[in-house]
């Protein structure tokens, strides 16, 4: 009888435990952010990029993406994430830096693009982070939410081949 009541008592404390992690990833520091008729994010250059060959050993390679305010509201930029623990973005305001943004990240940080200015996406892919197994063609997506409502969310592309 004693061997029930230990696989009941186990059971029970899987279901807490599930719930409780259902609980703390439901509760994440992401911001609550209200859609705008009145900001308008444009990209000022292409979504996408393709670096060509990219050495393994010659460092982190970048590219810098412009988004602009066209509305008559601020433009808010949050949530940010990355495809791939290689890639990481960091956002720029009028020479303001957010924190560096990855594939796990999760963030509280929002940026505010004031109508009429700029923020600048900035890419960075490391070409080592997958050891000599990770020459080939890459693949790379960075995405981020805004609260332009005909534009909720931004994906810039970017693509290489990593070579020795």
């Amino acid at each position: 009888m004693s061997g029930k009541w230990f696989i009941i008592g186990c059971i029970f404390a899987t279901v807490v435990i599930l719930i409780g992690g259902v609980y703390i990833l439901s509760a994440t520091n992401s911001p609550q952010i209200t859609a705008s008729e009145n900001a308008k994010a444009q990209l000022l250059n292409s979504n996408s990029f393709d670096w060509g060959n990219i050495p393994m050993h010659k460092g982190n390679v970048t590219k810098t993406f412009s988004i602009q305010n066209t509305g008559k509201d601020v433009l808010k930029l949050y949530n940010i994430k990355t495809s791939c623990h290689c890639t990481k973005a960091r956002v720029s305001i009028e020479g303001a830096e957010s924190p560096d943004f990855g594939m796990s990240t999760v963030s509280s940080w929002t940026g505010e693009v004031m109508p009429g200015k700029q923020a600048q996406l900035t890419v960075i892919f490391d070409p080592a982070f997958h050891g000599p197994q990770g020459v080939g063609p890459i693949n790379r997506f960075v995405s981020a939410e805004t609260n332009d409502k005909s534009n909720p969310k931004l994906t810039f592309t970017v693509t290489g081949t990593v070579v020795k």
